[in-house]
C-alpha cells in the first residue's frame, strides 16, 4: 500500500487518482498506524517551507516519517514542496528540513540579462535524465512536466540528481538517493508523463 501523507498541504486527491489510474493500491492518511503499515510513502506539498515543516513537527508526523524512511528504509517520494522538504533547509524560511537528502533549497535569482524570466517558474518544461536511476527509467522522450515553484534544490552530492531542467540555469528537477526520491514538478498535473513516473515509483522502486 502506498500512503499519501496528509499533513494539510498538497494536492492529495489528484495524486491518489493518478496512483489508482495506474493500478496502484493507495490511500490518503495522517494516522500513525496507517503510515507505519505503508509499503511506500508520498510526501506532497503546496505552499511555504516553514508552514509545511511546522505542520509535520507539531503533528508528530516527522517522527514517524523519520522512523519509516531512515530506520525501516521504506521508499518515499516528495512532490514539489515535498521534494524541498527532503533537504536540510530552505532560504524561504528558518526551520530545519527533514534532512533526508544533503543539500539546501534556494530561491531563483537571475542576473539583469535574464530579468525577463518570471519567478515563480510556472508551466511546462522538459527534463534531462541521469543514467541508472529507477525513477526515470523508460520515460517518454522527450518528457515534459508541469512546474510551479520559486525555489529549487541545490544538492550537496550531484550523484543524487536523477534529472535536470533548464530555467535561466540548470536545476535539479528529480532526485533519487537510494530509496528516497523527489520531483520538483507536479506529476499529478503532468498527464501521461506524470503517470509514467508514478508508475516507476509504484512498480520499480
Amino acid at each position: 500500500m502506498i500512503v499519501i501523507v496528509d499533513y494539510g498541504m498538497g494536492n492529495l486527491g489528484s495524486i491518489l487518482n493518478m496512483l489508482r489510474k495506474i493500478g496502484a493500491k493507495a490511500t490518503i492518511s495522517r494516522e500513525r498506524a496507517e503510515i507505519e503499515a505503508a509499503d511506500k510513502l508520498v510526501l506532497p506539498g503546496v505552499g511555504a517551507f516553514d508552514a509545511a515543516m511546522r505542520q509535520l513537527n507539531e503533528s508528530g508526523l516527522k517522527d514517524v516519517l523519520d522512523e519509516m524512511v531512515l530506520v525501516r528504509r521504506k521508499p518515499a517520494i516528495g512532490l514539489c514542496l515535498g521534494m524541498q522538504l527532503l533537504t536540510e533547509g530552505s532560504e524561504e524560511g528558518g526551520l530545519a528540513g527533514l534532512g533526508w537528502i544533503k543539500g539546501v533549497t534556494k530561491r531563483f535569482r537571475f542576473p539583469a540579462e535574464l530579468a525577463h524570466l518570471k519567478v515563480p517558474h510556472m508551466g511546462w518544461n522538459s527534463v534531462r535524465t541521469a543514467d541508472g536511476k529507477r525513477i526515470v527509467q523508460d520515460l517518454y522522450e522527450p518528457s515534459r512536466f508541469y512546474f510551479v515553484h520559486s525555489y529549487y534544490v541545490a544538492l550537496a552530492d550531484p550523484a543524487d540528481a536523477a534529472a535536470w531542467t533548464h530555467y535561466g540555469h540548470d536545476f535539479v528537477s528529480i532526485v533519487e538517493k537510494e530509496h528516497i526520491m523527489g520531483t520538483q514538478f507536479h506529476p499529478e498535473k503532468s498527464h501521461k508523463f506524470g503517470l509514467r513516473l508514478l508508475r516507476n515509483f509504484a512498480e520499480r522502486v
